[in-house]
């Protein structure tokens, strides 16, 4: 028997639309959120970051395609990665199902990495992805943008998601980790690279950063979480419990 609350339905709608009230007032409050992101000012990027994409080398310009905006997911796959991050890699599992309507509404839609081109290449190839998808490798882009860590960053302290973070523990360079020994590198070498996405848009040939966002910032993105937010039992997690698509046994 369930130890779960029952009612009978009329008293589950009663509740229902309390809630419904709640959701109303969240989804307002999203939408105000959203003005407030497109209102903030615009940062001017002077540097002349290069990327190598399936077309040849690519400015941070060439990447918009003709397109006036650009979206940019930060993906956590480091030069000595042996395969893409499983976190990162759910959250680009849902980018098939709208890049393309994203450039349809003058949005271009592109992963970044700091990992070679042709990793890139082979990793897509396996899971499938149809998105655009640029190597950094030899660039200061993710630096610059708080998802790279230099050595000195991890030894004596760095900034992630607008906060300052303390050291990360020399003693943790062995450690398998969980993820970490997913992508065949130890821990450390795993938290050189940190997820975010960030946005760009060019104007009489100059281009600007809008946004960006770290961490939690990007529950939105993750197309599993909305859905599991709406089952019965919510996400359910006792820590990471996902892999990559093609990791699971087959249902």
């Amino acid at each position: 028997m369930t130890t779960h609350a029952t009612a009978s339905r009329e008293e589950w709608l009663k509740q229902r639309l309390d809630l419904l009230q709640a959701e109303k007032e969240l989804t307002r409050a999203s939408d105000d959120l959203a003005r407030r992101r497109q209102a903030l000012p615009w940062v001017r990027v002077d540097k002349d970051y290069r990327f190598a994409t399936d077309d040849g080398e690519a400015s941070l310009q060439d990447l918009f395609r003709g397109r006036s905006q650009l979206l940019v997911y930060h993906f956590m796959f480091g030069p000595d990665y042996r395969a893409g991050c499983p976190s990162c890699s759910a959250i680009a599992d849902g980018f098939d199902g709208f890049w393309e309507h994203l450039a349809n509404h003058d949005v271009m839609l592109w992963a970044v990495s700091r990992a070679p081109l042709d990793k890139l290449q082979a990793y897509k190839k396996r899971m499938g992805w149809s998105f655009e998808w640029a190597s950094s490798f030899g660039s200061d882009f993710n630096f610059d943008y708080s998802v790279g860590l230099t050595p000195d960053q991890q030894d004596e302290g760095y900034e992630y998601n607008f906060e300052d973070k303390p050291p990360i523990r020399a003693d943790v360079e062995g450690a398998p980790g969980g993820h970490a020994s997913m992508c065949g590198v130890n821990l450390r070498t795993y938290l050189e690279e940190l997820p975010g996405m960030s946005a760009f848009t060019i104007e009489d040939g100059e281009v600007f950063h809008t946004y960006s966002t770290y961490a939690r910032g990007l529950d939105a993105l993750w197309g599993m979480y909305p859905w599991l937010d709406r089952a019965p039992l919510g996400r359910n997690e006792r820590g990471p419990w996902w892999k990559r698509h093609d990791e699971y046994t087959p249902v």
